[in-house]
């Protein structure tokens, strides 16, 4: 018997090894299609970011200022539009600038005899009343986005529409310049810390990110926000003289408020008022960047893809990205059209006491009593007509910016 099993273990032995060898290479030649397999793939490593993620913060910083600048110029008439009817539906009231007795007699003279001051020469609906050819109150109200360009064109003349430029770029370049590049490195860093450790709310990481960037750019450029709101409410009345600028404006607001305050607050409350209302701020854009970057983030990525993905050229970039920012834009504007309006009502706010004491949910509540949901939405034509095609013109340069400087590297 012990004989027996030697002879057999002999055999046995051999017969394993060919068994063995005959598995090793059935498998050595089923692996390609094992591999093939989609429940038999290596799980997929976290996203590398690529070439054009290594961009510098100067290069980034660059590219949005081109962007902010381009956009400031083409959408300021809307932007101007927008306000005048949100400051005159809060109680801003327009007319001839030389409607004031004191302006007239500073212009005319005291022995004036005949004073010309309908809106436009070809207004029909002007009466004389005395000396004066006088248009009625309905002549300077507007009554929709094209109103206000038509009447501020024939009224204040083709270059008000630019009113508040100087702001808007001031505003604009160091805003986006904050904005862009700081959105780009919250995404990117964001996206590699879900990657590897939460992949389930990789999907939010654009809400996150466009929000903590857009605060960030709020808080630190504010003040010049609030001059170009003004700037673009409030008709200059003195003839002859040239509009308050950017530095000017912002000196108005803190003297106006020192003026009516004890001494020992004068300091501390004028310069607390140059951020007044940016909590309205705040709560339009947070909300804004957030709904705004949840769309465009997937849809830009879905057009790119159809573009041609990583090796889509320069004219591919800019349709994907212009078109995914027209319709994130103009969502966004939409749904925070209610917060927009609260921010101006606060910014404009002439009373110094309410300018400091009043909160964003009271000026809600009051537009509300006002003018129930018309109210909350004025001005949302040229908010939506202004914010789609800016933030289209935005996003697209700055990508074929950057893509730019990533081919030349």
């Amino acid at each position: 018997m012990v004989d027996s099993e030697r002879v057999q273990n002999p055999w046995m032995a051999s017969s394993s090894d060919q068994v063995a060898s005959i598995s090793q290479a059935e498998l050595s030649a089923q692996a390609p299609l094992l591999l093939e397999s989609p429940s038999l793939q290596p799980p997929p490593s976290p996203p590398q970011s690529s070439d054009a993620n290594k961009l510098g913060i100067g290069e980034r910083a660059f590219s949005a200022a081109g962007a902010a600048f381009i956009s400031a110029i083409i959408v300021n008439p809307l932007d101007v539009a927008k306000t005048r009817l949100q400051a005159q539906a809060a109680g801003v009231a327009y007319s001839h600038r030389l409607s004031n007795m004191t302006t007239r007699m500073a212009c005319f003279g005291p022995n004036m005899m005949f004073a010309d001051l309908r809106c436009s020469p070809s207004c029909s609906r002007a009466g004389i009343h005395g000396t004066i050819s006088l248009c009625p109150p309905e002549c300077f109200r507007y009554k929709g986005t094209f109103d206000v360009l038509y009447k501020v064109v024939q009224q204040e003349g083709f270059s008000r529409l630019w009113r508040g430029t100087n702001a808007g770029l001031a505003l604009a370049i160091p805003t986006v310049g904050i904005y862009l590049p700081c959105y780009d490195l919250f995404l990117n860093w964001l996206e590699e810390f879900t990657a590897r450790s939460a992949p389930m709310t990789t999907p939010y990481v654009p809400l996150v990110a466009g929000s903590l960037s857009r605060s960030l750019a709020c808080a630190t450029c504010y003040p010049i926000e609030l001059a170009r709101t003004r700037m673009q409410a409030f008709q200059e009345t003195q003839v002859g003289k040239k509009p308050p600028g950017v530095f000017q404006t912002l000196v108005g607001v803190v003297s106006h408020v020192k003026g009516s305050n004890s001494p020992p607050q004068n300091t501390w409350q004028g310069y607390r008022v140059l951020w007044t209302g940016m909590g309205a701020q705040l709560a339009r854009d947070v909300p804004f960047s957030a709904i705004c970057w949840s769309i465009l983030e997937p849809t830009r990525r879905k057009l790119l893809s159809l573009v041609g993905g990583d090796d889509a050229d320069a004219l591919g970039v800019l349709g994907a990205n212009f078109s995914a920012g027209f319709v994130a834009g103009t969502l966004a504007a939409g749904a925070t059209c209610p917060l927009d309006v609260a921010k101006t009502r606060r910014q404009i706010e002439r009373d110094p006491v309410r300018q400091l004491r009043m909160t964003t949910r009271q000026t809600l509540m009051e537009v509300w009593r006002d003018g129930g949901m018309k109210g909350l939405f004025t001005g949302l034509g040229p908010r939506i007509g202004r914010a789609g095609p800016s933030v289209g013109i935005v996003v697209s340069f700055y990508e074929v910016v950057k893509f730019a400087l990533h081919s030349q590297r």
